[in-house]
């Protein structure tokens, strides 16, 4: 040993350098994996473009009729379901084959017109129209139902209007509300601004747990985990290259999607600081990285790796509020979304991304993310230098 090498400026400058040298080591033997990097390619690309073109509007709903009438009133009825929203898909001679079409998902919508339709409407008698709604789908059927009794309210109303002799320009005087609505941050309503930024969150939630856990599960695999633990290497300097060097792939990714993808082909418009989203994301990849370094500790191969982390993500995703708005869950379960770092992070990444946020308004999500993560990290670290005692 050197004189040099008590020094604490030296074995400062030599921890660095370690560290700098098991980091670029593991980005290395990750560009050796061919299959990951194609899987992380490929999460960070087409599986964005994919989730854009998703959307849970209501489009070319198939409807079929049961027009027991044949009249010009039911006529003008049944033809009002056009599209975009419906698509006729013609007449049907009884109602037992509308509710076969419904059981087998044939048709979405079935209108039923009662006979004497057009005369009780002439004769100003109420008449009732069945609507028959296939809601196994609740977004597409609540849709389908709405826009239907929007419809059929909106035809009643021209047709009484026309039997008092009236348009609706008779009611230009009438007081009456004006609802003027503004939409903000997205005022097209585009769903491929939103899917894109709640893909990329989940992509980047699956990845900052599975890339650290398949580079330590990668070493039990091929027995070198016993050759590091004979090296002058701490056990901090074998786990956190892991994650530095899976952070800096996660990052380059995160680019990529939002510059490739978002920006070049959804032309999401990015209000916020970059710079903020990117602190953000390696700070909720380093929490995450804490779950993935803890799952590789009771993990012996890939495939048990894996399966844990479904196990773990699910109830991170369906906590975090990305598929069902909070206002939409029970008390218990709200209370628990404080427990999911990925509450915090989808708060934090559409307020930057969409809303133009700053750390002025964010500051409450990052204190949270911060200190759960600090949690969950510090578990990970804990469970994975028990390993080496």
């Amino acid at each position: 040993m050197s004189k040099d090498s008590g020094n604490p400026q030296n074995r400062f400058c030599l921890w660095w350098s370690r560290l700098a040298a098991m980091t670029l080591k593991e980005l290395l033997q990750l560009g050796r994996d061919t299959l990951l990097i194609g899987a992380v390619i490929y999460l960070f690309t087409l599986d964005i473009f994919m989730a854009g073109g998703i959307t849970m509007d209501l489009k070319n709903a198939t409807v079929v009729s049961h027009d027991s009438d044949h009249s010009q009133a039911s006529r003008e009825l049944i033809y009002r379901f056009r599209p975009p929203y419906f698509k006729l898909a013609g007449e049907i001679p009884t109602s037992r084959e509308a509710m076969s079409l419904l059981d087998k998902g044939k048709a979405l919508v079935v209108v039923d017109i009662p006979p004497k339709f057009q005369h009780d409407l002439i004769q100003g008698k109420p008449t009732a129209v069945q609507v028959q709604v296939d809601t196994s789908n609740t977004i597409l059927g609540t849709l389908a139902a709405s826009y239907s009794a929007q419809i059929i309210g909106q035809y009643g109303f021209d047709v009484a209007l026309a039997r008092m002799g009236l348009t609706e320009s008779a009611f230009e005087n009438v007081p009456m509300l004006i609802d003027q609505h503004r939409v903000w941050y997205n005022p097209n309503q585009k769903n491929a601004w939103f899917m894109t930024i709640s893909e990329l969150l989940t992509v980047i939630t699956i990845l900052a747990m599975m890339l650290p856990a398949s580079a330590a599960v990668r070493e039990k695999e091929r027995g070198t985990i016993e050759q590091l633990m004979v090296t002058p290497l701490s056990p901090i300097q074998i786990m956190l290259p892991k994650v530095i060097a899976m952070t800096l792939v996660i990052l380059l990714g995160t680019a990529l999607s939002i510059g490739l993808i978002m920006e070049g082909i959804y032309q999401v418009p990015i209000k916020g600081s970059l710079v903020l989203f990117f602190a953000v994301t390696g700070l909720y990849t380093f929490a995450m990285s804490g779950l993935g370094l803890f799952v590789s500790t009771i993990s012996r191969n890939l495939a048990q790796a894996a399966m844990l982390i479904i196990m773990i993500m699910m109830p991170i995703i369906l906590l975090s509020g990305a598929w069902t708005p909070p206002e939409a869950m029970p008390m218990g379960l709200r209370q628990a979304m404080y427990l999911s770092p990925l509450y915090y992070y989808i708060e934090m990444g559409y307020a930057i991304l969409l809303k133009g946020a700053g750390l002025d308004i964010l500051w409450d999500s990052l204190l949270g993310l911060a200190l759960l993560g600090s949690v969950i990290f510090g578990f990970g670290v804990w469970r994975f230098r028990r390993q080496f005692a």
